[in-house]
């Protein structure tokens, strides 16, 4: 599998807070480019198949979220997490797992990661068209380390979790060997 030397350029469709709305629902959609997420940084970025999913909701986003700061000694600017699913679903998800330094982006329409070459196909568990699980350090747009779990392949009967966690990427930022995957942060309940 060819690893991308930089991350695609697509606009993103998000979901802010703005109080000038008003009401109970204080939000207004804004779009979100490529360079300016990544343009001049230094970020971590790690995807999965979907929120309020087992092992993205129990290990996944936690054990980022966790690790946040050690994540910020070693120089990173940003931790994002994509995945397959629109501005609505992420921030509920957001709200249930009390991510709040981890940004969660949704990428709705799958074309960051069509373009990554990671969008595959999850029929076999009704998720239809979902991103594959990874994470990559991106340096002003540059993919400088990515990290695939194995076995990449449209309905894989196993969801692979061995090298895209927080642990194995902040080893690699320490230039240390990782120590595996840790173990659940959170119960996962669904």
């Amino acid at each position: 599998m060819a690893v991308p030397n930089r991350v695609p350029e697509v606009t993103f469709k998000t979901r802010v807070r703005d109080e000038s709305v008003g009401g109970p629902n204080p939000y207004r959609w804004q779009d979100l480019t490529t360079s300016e997420i990544f343009g001049g940084k230094k970020v971590v970025v790690f995807s999965l198949p979907g929120a309020f999913t087992p092992t993205c909701s129990s290990n996944h986003l936690p054990r980022y979220e966790e690790l946040y700061n050690e994540f910020k000694a070693q120089g990173v600017d940003e931790i994002v997490c994509v995945s397959v699913n629109d501005a609505f679903v992420m921030f509920q998800w957001g709200k249930q797992i009390g991510a709040e330094n981890v940004f969660l982006l949704p990428d709705g329409n799958a074309e960051f990661t069509r373009k990554m070459g990671m969008l595959v196909s999850k029929d076999n568990l009704g998720f239809g068209m979902r991103s594959w699980r990874y994470s990559m350090l991106v340096n002003d747009g540059n993919v400088e380390k990515m990290f695939v779990e194995p076995n990449y392949a449209d309905n894989c009967p196993t969801d692979p979790f061995e090298v895209s966690d927080a642990d194995t990427m902040l080893a690699y930022l320490k230039g240390q060997d990782p120590t595996g995957v840790s173990e659940p942060r959170k119960a996962f309940v669904g």
